[in-house]
């Protein structure tokens, strides 16, 4: 299967959404955060990294949780650190909350 290329969006989203998960982990181990989110330490790595920019809901949602933050505060700051309103690139049809 031959994946698409990235746009630069979700090159830099993806980027942005590494480092500020790589931030959150602060000075605990890639290994242990990883077996506390039920991901492997290969899915942190590339999701640091940028290397996976659109990780599944169910991943970042455990990572979320196991980092102490909300699914508002990740994707506001992501969206923020791309320099996007957040929302943007969802497409149409796609509701925020005010």
């Amino acid at each position: 299967m031959v994946r698409t290329a990235l746009t630069p969006w979700e090159r830099s989203r993806g980027e942005h959404f590494g480092a500020l998960i790589r931030r959150a982990r602060g000075d605990r181990s890639m290994v242990d955060v990883a077996a506390a989110a039920g991901v492997s330490a290969e899915t942190l790595r590339k999701i640091e990294t940028g290397r996976a920019p659109t990780p599944a809901f169910f991943t970042v949602a455990a990572l979320a949780t196991t980092l102490g933050l909300s699914l508002d505060e990740l994707a506001e700051a992501a969206a923020l650190a791309a320099g996007d309103d957040v929302g943007e690139g969802l497409g149409a049809g796609v509701a925020r909350s005010a």
